[in-house]
């Protein structure tokens, strides 16, 4: 079972229907934790339906292609993470901050007619993510590594080795993909990976595909 989850342990535990929160470029994934800042009414008054409900929050991306619903609503991807609020606090100027935990991810099934201004589903979650403890899981970790310190020296970024050194598989593939720069279709790629091995094998793919295009741009050959 993922860290976080022990309030998820079957579909009977989560509800049917979730606020969607739409968010481009954004990825919650399932252990990791998003910290976001609150200042749009219509999504204020989410948070207040949220915690005063189920605490729950449906991190989704507006649809890769750009359409747009006939109200100008964006669409949305079809699949999304189910956040959990686990801290929450307001600002002397009525934004509020808060902290999500990913719980599982799932598929949306229907969007809702609600008189709320903000958007609800019906979701069908992603139970393997509820089930799978995936802190053992197959992963090439040294290759991670290679093309994550490979990505750090071309960008000339730092990085808390001692810290990535004591994190598991899971934890390591997770916050790499949540923390990485990429845009919205590498983002929902990484979220859609089937398992955490597939994850991994995806961001190595995506960090390989971005460190060729820079060393294409100024004429250098990767190392």
């Amino acid at each position: 079972m993922q860290a976080g989850n022990a309030h998820y342990r079957s579909e009977a535990d989560l509800p049917s229907t979730v606020c969607m929160f739409p968010l481009a470029g954004a990825l919650l994934l399932p252990g990791g934790r998003m910290p976001l800042n609150i200042f749009e009414p219509r999504y204020l008054q989410m948070l207040d339906h949220a915690v005063a409900g189920e605490r729950l929050l449906g991190i989704v991306q507006p649809a890769l292609d750009g359409a747009l619903r006939a109200d100008g609503e964006p669409e949305l991807c079809a699949v999304g993470c189910l956040g959990r609020i686990t801290s929450f606090s307001e600002t002397g100027d009525g934004r509020y901050l808060i902290s999500l935990q990913g719980v599982c991810r799932f598929r949306i099934v229907q969007e809702v007619a609600v008189r709320t201004p903000f958007r609800q589903c019906r979701v069908a979650p992603f139970l393997t993510d509820l089930e799978e403890d995936p802190v053992m899981a197959e992963v090439d970790r040294p290759a991670l590594l290679k093309a994550f310190r490979a990505y750090l020296k071309a960008n000339e970024l730092e990085a808390d080795w001692e810290s990535v050194s004591r994190a598991d598989n899971a934890m390591l593939v997770n916050a790499l993909s949540m923390m990485a720069p990429y845009g919205p279709a590498e983002k929902q790629a990484l979220l859609e990976a089937p398992d955490l091995k597939a994850r991994a094998e995806t961001l190595i793919a995506i960090t390989e595909m971005a460190l060729a295009r820079a060393n294409e741009d100024f004429g250098t050959s990767l190392q």
